[in-house]
């Protein structure tokens, strides 16, 4: 049987940068080797670095942030290029637009046959054979 593999929602990312919701424990559970992020989650956790030292001081450190990088799977966005095109004209004609790199992540998943893990399954909910994982608890 074929190992599953997950695609890691940006917020998931940051969760396990600052050391929270257990996330660390999960993806050992699972495997790191099993462990995707996509290219755009890059750029939403390097802008949330900038954007946090401007608001007032880091939440993780450059350092970490490179190393979570060196450490982790990270696919490229072009082979959900078409399905992202689909799925974005399907959703707005239905009424139910979604962000455009929370889509592109979402397809980037379906794309690769993955399970998408993220707190914000709303955000995701509506993509075509999306399957989501949330594995944050917070109570």
């Amino acid at each position: 049987m074929k190992q599953q593999r997950y695609l890691l929602d940006t917020c998931i990312c940051a969760y396990w940068l600052r050391d929270k919701y257990d996330v660390k424990f999960r993806i050992n559970e699972v495997g790191m080797e099993n462990c995707y992020i996509s290219e755009i989650t890059i750029a939403e956790l390097k802008f949330g670095m900038v954007y946090g030292k401007l608001k007032g001081g880091p939440k993780y450190k450059d350092q970490k942030l490179e190393e979570f990088f060196g450490n982790i799977n990270i696919l490229p966005t072009a082979p959900a290029y078409n399905l992202f095109a689909e799925e974005k004209a399907r959703l707005k004609i239905a009424g139910t637009p979604s962000s455009d790199f929370d889509l592109l992540i979402g397809c980037t998943a379906v794309a690769h046959d993955m399970v998408m893990v993220t707190q914000n399954v709303k955000d995701f909910a509506n993509i075509k054979d999306i399957r989501i994982e949330n594995w944050i608890d917070k109570h």
